[in-house]
């Protein structure tokens, strides 16, 4: 018997588990004539023996472990040992999410070009009366019972694909945001013609039933959102969401940019001015992505960096940074008189500088200018720095309602290919500042560069699963004018995206293949995480609030003990390679550590901002092994009612077509080894591997049954499961109680997710089990034990196949109750 205090690593593949639940007798000291009886310590030794022998005992014979163990003995000829090749492995599964994004991106080309053709094929009406499907007015009807305006029935079904959300696959509608007229004459035409896009957004889910929302975000502001489903507004009837705010469109509309933006503080600017020039930078922060750098310079007879941490330099625009400078923000006082020459030189400096380093964007910079106005042209300074290339482009911010300078702001926008604004209340605020991304726009259009973007991870609310609200990704592609008339003014009509559930990479990754302690990850281009089993975007305890910037976490955060950056700035690059260090990684929710050497393989995905990485742990998890039974045993004992295959892995891609969905995986593996459905994909080594695993540990139905007919009334009273667990994903798993007396309700249940194999990890007591030496039991107590008052004892154990290093094992897991 080995208790849990052992970390070592055991040089073994480890390939199933077990685990029973039964429960202990305490004893307790008796109290005699009002004093404790004094026990001689070889006494409470025996005691210590004789119980050690007795838990030992218990869990060999309900676990079922010996058996297990003479079974793979028997198979031990017919099973081939290979080892891992990490770059091998890492190529191959960055050419399947390729192949992934690439129909993703596939499915967007077709969106832009039905629009640009819906687009050139329409006139412009001014007058156009078009009654469309407003989002939030659908099936809405007023006090009559009659339809609403923009309203009207709009039949919606819930669909599973959509968790259940009710949706409407013919139509899609339209959102418009609540400070914008939705019968503006501009969103009217841009409405009716985009009804186009329908057709389209049908056609590419049913070329690919993976899809979910696809959309268009139009530069005027509406929102074309497929399939169709009923918005509803906030508690004070608002919906603040506009398209042109969010990365998606942002980083598809425009290249990367460096942004100097310089806040006039001069005495002018009290009270209302200052407070909207406030927004107006707050605006301007929002437009900005993890792709762009910017500084903030208040000036008024001084210049006053924001944050004065950070002169003469530019910082990366994460959500991080743009916080820490707004609350800066707030410090912003006017005084003095405003010294626009001292700025505008010192902001065509730093760009000049900064674009030196070779750190920053390296494409677009601009000077955004927010003041109430110039009293001069400044061309002397333009001169000198700026012309005649005009690299740097100004966009002047006219704040008030007073137009007495505005000529001389006009003349700087004029002159330095860039755009002037007036901004006389804060309701104007984020109209304006919007018009800045189509003048940077512009060079993408007139290349016509239709370049495909994808986002960093964030957190998508509307489509929670059981488990909380979905993780995304979305790849979007800019639409075009392509009229005539049009094409050398470069006309910005807007942009089509797609989400894609994180949890769609991970069905591309083969978790039997990583090993027990293995996993694959991803980050942007930016070192953030896409995806990894350390990401956590969410606080614990049932709590469905996101963290701060979750959607910037660095991979040097979690992958902590790379000091140099080493394995993070390879991925960031884009290179290929092999990359080793030690690691202790947590399970058990934080509180038990494993010490481990991993081994780290990494490459780029084409086509994308993405790396990808797998980290396999030395010793077993270099190795794995093919077994080889066939179909038709194999299947037999598959279908046995103790047998379930992991809910999270894939086995069979069910989701690829309608017809498919309802199956359940082992539905699905009959069906494509029946070889009657040609369009079922399914991992034909995965499948090969669990029929083998299920015709290997097919006696233990028969071993549990007969320990449950035999058992006395009496005898072993506390034993209420026995579990097994095999790095296929197949379990098997017996009850000596009755559902409803068990201990634990929420063992082996999806709440338990440490407990069971999920998408990008093994079961915790799986792990543990593996870390020890095969043949002996590990028993630990649940951490929640005292607070419940409930005396469990948790106990693995590991069964060798071969007696040599690269021996794949089965581990016995045991729950004492």
């Amino acid at each position: 018997m080995q208790v849990d205090r052992s970390r070592g690593v055991v040089s073994n593949l480890r390939c199933a588990c077990l685990f029973i639940l039964f429960s202990t007798i305490s004893t307790g000291i008796t109290e005699v004539g009002g004093s404790h009886q004094s026990i001689p310590p070889s006494v409470v030794k025996l005691w210590a023996s004789a119980f050690g022998g007795e838990m030992k005992s218990i869990s060999a014979k309900y676990s079922g472990s010996q058996l297990l163990q003479k079974k793979y003995k028997e198979f031990e000829r017919a099973v081939r040992v290979e080892e891992i090749d990490g770059l091998r492995l890492v190529k191959r599964l960055a050419e399947n999410m390729e192949e992934m994004f690439h129909k993703k991106a596939q499915a967007m080309k077709r969106l832009v070009e039905a629009a640009e053709e819906a687009h050139l094929q329409h006139e412009e009406d001014p007058n156009l009366q078009y009654e469309y499907f407003n989002a939030v007015l659908i099936n809405e009807v007023d006090e009559e019972g009659n339809s609403v305006e923009l309203g009207g029935e709009f039949i919606l079904q819930p669909n599973d694909h959509f968790n259940n959300l009710s949706v409407n696959l013919s139509l899609s509608v339209v959102q418009v945001p609540t400070n914008m007229y939705n019968k503006d004459s501009a969103i009217v035409n841009g409405v009716f013609w985009s009804e186009a896009l329908n057709k389209v957004f049908v056609d590419n889910f049913e070329r690919d039933p993976s899809l979910i929302w696809q959309y268009f975000g139009s530069a005027k502001g509406f929102f074309r959102q497929y399939p169709g489903i009923k918005w509803k507004p906030d508690e004070h009837g608002v919906i603040a969401f506009d398209c042109r705010n969010r990365k998606w469109y942002i980083q598809a509309a425009t290249s990367p940019k460096d942004v100097v933006i310089l806040v006039d503080v001069s005495g002018s600017m009290k009270g209302l001015r200052l407070t909207i020039a406030r927004q107006t930078v707050s605006s301007i922060l929002d437009t900005l992505g993890d792709d762009d750098f910017f500084n903030i310079i208040a000036y008024n007879e001084e210049l006053h960096y924001v944050e004065s941490c950070l002169n003469g330099t530019l910082v990366q625009a994460d959500v991080t940074n743009k916080d820490h400078f707004r609350e800066h923000l707030d410090k912003l006082f006017a005084q003095g008189i405003g010294m626009l020459d001292i700025a505008l030189t010192e902001a065509f400096n730093l760009l000049s500088d900064f674009n030196e380093t070779g750190r920053g964007s390296e494409c677009s910079q601009a000077i955004m200018l927010v003041t109430d106005g110039a009293v001069d042209t400044y061309d002397a300074i333009f001169a000198k720095y700026n012309w005649p290339e005009r690299k740097v482009r100004i966009f002047p911010y006219l704040i008030g309602r007073e137009s007495a300078f505005a000529d001389n702001l006009k003349w700087m926008a004029c002159a330095n290919k860039g755009y002037f604004t007036q901004i006389s209340t804060l309701a104007d605020v984020q109209e304006n500042v919007m018009e800045y991304l189509h003048v940077l726009s512009r060079p993408k259009v007139i290349d016509r560069e239709h370049d495909t973007v994808w986002t960093e991870a964030y957190i998508d609310s509307t489509l929670e699963d059981g488990q909380g609200p979905v993780l995304m990704t979305t790849v979007a592609m800019p639409v075009f004018s392509t009229k005539n008339e049009t094409r050398n003014r470069g006309i910005l009509l807007g942009v089509v995206g797609t989400d894609v559930p994180v949890s769609e990479l991970l069905k591309t990754i083969p978790k039997y293949k990583l090993g027990i302690h293995g996993y694959a990850f991803a980050i942007t281009n930016n070192g953030y995480i896409l995806t990894h089993p350390d990401l956590r975007p969410l606080y614990g305890d049932g709590k469905k609030r996101r963290k701060p910037n979750y959607s910037s976490v660095d991979l040097s955060e979690v992958e902590w003990e790379d000091k140099d950056d080493t394995l993070r700035n390879a991925m960031v690059n884009r290179k290929t390679g092999i990359f080793s260090m030690e690691v202790k990684k947590s399970v058990d929710k934080g509180k038990r550590v494993l010490v481990l050497h991993n081994d780290y393989y990494y490459t780029d995905i084409k086509g994308t901002p993405f790396s990808l990485g797998v980290a396999l742990s030395r010793g077993h998890g270099k190795f794995f092994f093919r077994g080889n039974v066939t179909v038709e045993e194999g299947l037999h004992d598959l279908e046995h009612p103790d047998v379930a295959l992991a809910d999270e892995w894939t086995y069979c891609n069910t989701d690829e077509h309608p017809e498919h969905r309802y199956l359940s995986q082992i539905e699905a593996i009959k069906l494509y080894l029946s070889g009657h459905e040609p369009h079922l994909q399914c991992d034909k080594e995965l499948i090969q591997e669990v029929l083998f695993d299920a015709v290997v540990t097919a006696p233990l139905e028969a071993y549990w049954t007969s320990l449950v007919l035999n058992k006395s009334e009496n005898s072993d009273k506390g034993v209420e499961i026995a579990y097994l667990g095999t790095r296929t994903g197949l379990s098997r798993i017996n009850l000596f109680v009755v559902p409803d007396k068990l201990t634990n309700q929420d063992f082996l249940t999806a709440e338990d997710k440490e407990g069971v194999f999920n998408a990008d990890h093994f079961p915790l007591w799986y792990k543990r089990a593996a870390e020890q030496v095969p043949g002996t039991f590990v028993y630990s107590l649940p951490f929640n034990t005292g607070s419940e008052n409930k005396s469990v004892v948790l106990a693995s154990t590991a069964i060798q196949l071969l007696d040599e290093r690269k021996s794949p094992i089965a581990a016995g897991f045991v729950l004492l109750v």
